[in-house]
């Protein structure tokens, strides 16, 4: 497995980087969330600079990228705290791009490669967060369209969203998946502000009428591409944590350097070197995780890619954890100030650590990995 980045994607990786550094520091994101969490301005930056095209085919009008190149436009939205919705937006469209049809692909794909249509993916459920077998929102069929029942809850994105991506369990017994516009009638949305400064928003269907091109890919065929969409969300999460950590040890670390105690800067302290080092350990190992994990989308077997996703996710989990708490610690006091940028990246890698599947839900769900592949030699062995 290369774990090295090639020289396109160390280009890429330093041109976010810098965009981030000069158009979107933390005072500019403080402006940002002041004003409602969402910037238009920097949405079209965004999609000018070529953000919202890097993970679709050529063929689609994108840049043809993969797993690791989405990670890395995600360590940059870590790094700076984006509040934009490029993640959700990325994964409706590339759920447009693996079940939609010609028409659907057209009509949609180069309007959200423009920025001109902002997307969110409606997974999770009122208890049901991660289990995307076992939908409760019910489609059926009606004439030549459908109508739609049911309830999601948090869905990142939806707040801002032109268009919502609906799963629904529907008389085959399996998954579809539905293109609904945000004003359509019937649905409702309860728009709110998360802990970390993002938005999300509940859905509620009530009797909602769509027409047949609401359909995305074929009726009841959508569960496998929708797992892999959401394996594929976790990843991006894994490197836009680590894109946040590495900015909470670079400030922590310069945060030392200049806090004098006794005469003396905070840094010459041996204890906190040591800490630091736990950091910087810490740091590394998430990197590492994120990029473990992206190189696996590509496993044909999809218990490989979900179990190395879920073991990333672990190590993302445990490192967030690590690495933000000792950031605040180091800060003192003033670690929890709103004044502070520690405080906000702390308040994010805690949504993440909340996101994308749990600690005990990805240790349940290697543990039931391990055992049906115990089975499966079991049983060829027989």
């Amino acid at each position: 497995m290369d774990l090295q980045y090639s020289p396109e994607q160390v280009q890429l990786r330093d041109i976010i980087d810098r965009v981030v550094r000069e158009e979107y520091d933390f005072d500019t994101r403080r402006d940002i969330l002041a004003a409602g969490g969402f910037s238009e301005t920097h949405w079209m930056t965004f999609a000018e600079l070529g953000w919202l095209a890097v993970p679709f085919a050529e063929a689609d009008g994108g840049l043809g990228g993969n797993a690791v190149d989405l990670g890395l436009v995600l360590q940059g939205i870590g790094r700076g705290l984006v509040l934009e919705p490029v993640l959700p937006t990325l994964l409706g469209g590339l759920l447009i791009a693996d079940l939609g049809g010609p028409e659907q692909k057209k009509a949609w794909l180069e309007r959200v490669i423009a920025g001109q249509l902002r997307l969110a993916v409606a997974l999770s459920e009122p208890g049901n967060r991660s289990d995307l077998g076992r939908s409760r929102t019910q489609a059926r069929a009606e004439g030549d369209g459908w109508r739609l029942t049911g309830h999601k809850s948090v869905v990142p994105g939806a707040d801002r969203a032109d268009m919502l991506l609906v799963p629904a369990a529907d008389a085959t017994g399996g998954l579809s998946l539905f293109a609904i516009p945000a004003e359509t009638a019937g649905l409702s949305l309860l728009s709110y502000p998360t802990h970390d400064g993002t938005g999300a928003a509940d859905l509620i269907l009530d009797d909602v009428a769509l027409p047949g091109s609401a359909l995305i890919g074929p009726a009841g065929g959508a569960l496998a591409s929708l797992e892999r969409n959401a394996d594929l969300a976790t990843t991006a999460l894994c490197a836009e944590a680590a894109g946040a950590m590495a900015v909470l040890v670079e400030t922590t670390l310069d945060y030392l350097k200049m806090r004098r105690q006794f005469g003396q800067p905070l840094s010459t302290n041996q204890a906190l070197q040591h800490r630091m080092v736990d950091m910087m350990v810490a740091l590394e190992e998430a990197r590492a995780s994120a990029l473990a994990a992206a190189l696996r989308m590509e496993a044909p077997d999809p218990a490989e890619r979900a179990r190395a996703v879920s073991l990333a996710k672990l190590e993302i989990n445990r490192t967030a954890r690590l690495v933000g708490q000792e950031a605040i610690q180091l800060h003192g006091a003033v670690g929890m100030t709103d004044e502070l940028a520690a405080s906000h990246y702390f308040k994010r890698l805690t949504a993440i650590t909340q996101s994308g599947g749990t600690t005990i839900w990805h240790q349940d769900r290697i543990a039931r990995l391990d055992a049906e592949a115990r089975q499966a030699r079991a049983l060829a062995a027989e």
